[in-house]
């Protein structure tokens, strides 16, 4: 019974995180990250999530417009990227999961926080090329260490002026680096079982049916409506993982 309970929390949280990119173009990994770390230590977690997230990710990167171009401009930012993982990934492995958690709640809230807000930044030619490295850098230990792609690297990409198309064509490619390097990174630090291949497997089927379904949504509802209750969302869960993470430390 509870391994049936089990299995069904996990198909669960793979329709909703399959969902949210359906609606948004992003949000797998966060969500499922998220929700997965109630069920299990993160490095497990992030184990289930390579195959999910790199099939939806090369997707949403190839349908794109512009592959050529983006690569040429971001190129710097994803060789950050990639070390980073590569780097940061350790921690993901060797953390206590409370801190762990902790680490992925606060995540969350930044993120969340940061989006809610959404300040209008705009990022110059000269600036971009300079801090293009340092923001793959920290997105990618970012990612090492918790498992969620999204920290700096949504906001930078936001704000260095991508059409609607190309955007969503860049954030494809930061996400797909960054699964492909946070596997590597897993094999690198013994993060591979041997059932994990398996179980990221049967992940894809639940993840793609909630990505169909949240294209399908997608057509019905605002999109910004659907944005704000995402957020809050993971606001909530941020909170929730960053004081379970305080709690158990202090207990």
């Amino acid at each position: 019974m509870m391994f049936d309970l089990h299995t069904l929390c996990l198909l669960l949280i793979f329709i909703a995180a399959g969902l949210v990119k359906g609606v948004t173009g992003m949000g797998l990994p966060t969500v499922a990250m998220g929700l997965l770390g109630l069920l299990m230590p993160p490095p497990a977690a992030a184990a289930l999530l390579v195959l999910p997230s790199l099939l939806t990710n090369l997707w949403q990167l190839l349908a794109g417009p512009a592959l050529a171009q983006i690569a040429r401009r971001l190129w710097l930012m994803m060789t950050g990227m990639i070390i980073g993982t590569l780097a940061g990934s350790s921690l993901l492995i060797h953390l206590n999961p409370q801190w762990s958690a902790l680490a992925l709640g606060a995540v969350l809230i930044a993120y969340a926080g940061y989006a809610l807000r959404g300040p209008a930044v705009q990022v110059s030619a000269r600036m971009e090329k300079r801090l293009s490295p340092l923001m793959g850098g920290l997105t990618g230990v970012i990612t090492g260490a918790t498992g969620v792609f999204v920290i700096p690297a949504v906001p930078w990409l936001q704000a260095l002026g991508f059409r609607r198309d190309e955007l969503v064509q860049a954030l494809g490619l930061s996400f797909t680096l960054s699964t492909l390097a946070m596997a590597a990174g897993l094999s690198l630090h013994a993060g591979w079982h041997a059932d994990s291949l398996l179980l990221s497997a049967l992940a894809l089927a639940p993840a793609l049916l909630g990505m169909w379904l949240g294209q399908r949504i997608r057509s019905r509802l605002s999109p910004e409506r659907f944005r704000q209750g995402f957020l809050l969302f993971l606001l909530a869960l941020g909170l929730e993982l960053v004081l379970r993470g305080l709690l158990a430390e202090s207990s």
